[in-house]
C-alpha cells in the first residue's frame, strides 16, 4: 500500500491542482454558483478514487510483491501476472533470470574443473616427491636433513592445497564413526616426530582412555596436524612441551593442544580464524600462511565441533576442540 500511495502521489498532487485551477476559472469567469463548483468537484473526486481504488486492487499482489524481497528462488517463480504490469515485470525478471542462471552454470563449471586440475596436479606432485623422500631417507648427513627438511614442507604445503580445494565439496568425501581420541592423537605426533625432533619439543599426552568420539578421522587428523604445526612453529624454546589433554565436560569431549610459545597478541585474537590473517607473528615467522587455523575452523564447523583459542603473550596458546 505505501509503495502504491508514493508512486501515485505526483497524479495526485497534479489532480488536486486541477481542481483548484478550475475552480479558479468558473470563479474569475463570473461563476458564483459555490454549491455546484463543490459538487462537481466531488463527483470528480469520487470517479478519481474510484479509479485509484480499482488500481491497486488490480495491481495489489503485484505492489506486495515489490515491498518483500525474495529469500528463494522458488518465490520468484509466483510472481502475480494477473495485471500487464506484473506480467511485464515478470517477463523482464525471467529473462534476466536465465542469463543469471547461464552464468551462474558456466562459472561453477570452470570452477569445478579448476578444482578437478589442483587436486589432480596434487596427486601428481606426491609421487616425486615421495620418490625424493625415499631416495634420502637412509642418508643422516647434514645435506640430507635439509633435503627431508624440505620434502616435509613440500608434503605439508600439498596437503594444504588439496584439503582447501577440497573443502567446498566436503559433503562428498567425510564418513563419520567412533574414534579413540587417544589414537588420533597419538597417530599424529607419530606422523611429525620428524618435526619434533628437529625443534627439540617434546609432546605430553595425557589423554582418559577409551574416550570415544564421533568424528572422521581423515579429516580431524588434519586439523590436529594442522594445530600441532602451529604450535611447534611459534615455539622456539628448546625441551619445550606441547601438551594434549582430553577430558569430558558436561556432554561434551574436549581435546586440549597447549604450546608454551610466543602467544597471540590480544589485538589478533579476533581475527586469527580469519582466511590469510597471519598477524604480527606473521611478520616474525615467515612460513605463516594465515590457513591453518581457517581450515581447522571450516572443517570443525562441518564435522559439528567447535573450537576456541586463548592466549597469552610470552606464554603460550590453548586450542580446545568441542565434540
Amino acid at each position: 500500500m505505501k509503495l502504491f500511495i508514493r508512486e501515485q502521489f505526483p497524479l495526485i498532487f497534479i489532480y488536486i491542482i486541477q481542481l483548484v485551477v478550475i475552480s479558479i476559472i468558473f470563479f474569475l469567469d463570473g461563476y458564483r454558483n459555490f454549491s455546484i463548483i463543490l459538487y462537481a468537484a466531488l463527483l470528480s473526486s469520487v470517479l478519481f478514487a474510484g479509479y485509484l481504488i480499482y488500481r491497486y486492487l488490480r495491481n495489489r499482489n503485484f505492489y506486495k510483491r515489490l515491498e518483500q524481497p525474495f529469500t528463494s528462488l522458488d518465490e520468484f517463480t509466483n510472481i502475480d501476472q494477473n495485471s500487464p504490469l506484473g506480467d511485464a515485470l515478470h517477463q523482464l525478471l525471467d529473462s534476466q533470470f536465465r542469463l543469471y542462471r547461464t552464468d551462474l552454470h558456466t562459472y561453477k563449471n570452470k570452477l569445478d574443473h579448476h578444482i578437478q586440475f589442483i587436486n589432480q596436479w596434487v596427486h601428481q606432485m606426491k609421487t616425486p616427491v615421495s620418490v625424493l623422500h625415499l631416495m634420502v631417507q637412509n642418508e643422516d648427513d647434514p645435506r640430507s636433513s635439509a633435503i627431508k627438511d624440505e620434502i616435509d614442507r613440500l608434503q605439508k604445503g600439498l596437503e594444504l592445497v588439496l584439503y582447501t580445494a577440497r573443502l567446498d565439496t566436503f559433503e562428498r568425501d567425510f564418513y563419520v564413526e567412533m574414534l579413540d581420541l587417544e589414537k588420533v592423537v597419538r597417530k599424529a605426533t607419530s606422523n611429525q616426530k620428524r618435526l619434533f625432533i628437529r625443534n627439540r619439543i617434546f609432546p605430553v599426552i595425557d589423554i582418559e582412555k577409551q574416550l570415544i568420539i564421533t568424528s572422521d578421522e581423515k579429516w580431524l587428523s588434519f586439523v590436529i596436524n594442522q594445530l600441532l604445526t602451529n604450535a611447534i612453529r611459534y615455539t622456539k624454546k628448546e625441551n619445550a612441551k606441547i601438551h594434549f589433554r582430553a577430558y569430558t565436560r558436561g556432554i561434551n569431549k574436549v581435546l586440549e593442544i597447549e604450546d608454551e610459545g610466543v602467544g597471540i597478541p590480544p589485538g589478533d585474537l579476533t581475527r586469527v580464524f580469519d582466511p590469510y590473517f597471519t598477524g604480527e607473528n606473521g611478520r616474525s615467522f615467515q612460513e605463516s600462511t594465515g590457513m591453518g587455523l581457517y581450515l581447522s575452523k571450516e572443517i570443525c564447523e562441518k564435522l559439528g565441533h567447535r573450537i576456541e583459542l586463548e592466549s597469552t603473550v610470552g606464554q603460550g596458546t590453548i586450542v580446545r576442540i568441542f565434540f
